[in-house]
């Protein structure tokens, strides 16, 4: 029986928007099978919502912190959930 699927939440800070970081987040979440979004925040930051199997969603935050990304992340803040009702039916994974 495969685990449950789990919710992350980042909110990463740094030069992340205007640079193709949206763009470059979203192919990696769609190639690691994973579903939600990534949105600009009015205050600089992007914000990501991954769903799906937990090691998938351990390796985006991973990605997301590893230095490889467009522009610079200085901090991801991360967030983790598995309770079911905190969970949606994403469809794919979308660049807001």
């Amino acid at each position: 029986m495969s685990d449950p699927d789990v919710r992350l939440t980042a909110w990463v800070r740094g030069r992340v928007q205007g640079v193709g970081f949206r763009w470059w987040t979203r192919s990696r979440a769609l190639e690691l099978g994973l579903t939600g979004y990534v949105a600009n925040r009015v205050d600089g930051r992007v914000l990501v919502v991954a769903q799906g199997p937990r090691d998938a969603c351990e390796q985006l935050l991973r990605l997301l912190e590893g230095g490889g990304t467009p522009g610079r992340v200085d901090k991801v803040v991360a967030d983790w959930s598995q309770d079911p009702d905190d969970l949606k039916d994403f469809e794919g994974f979308s660049a807001r």
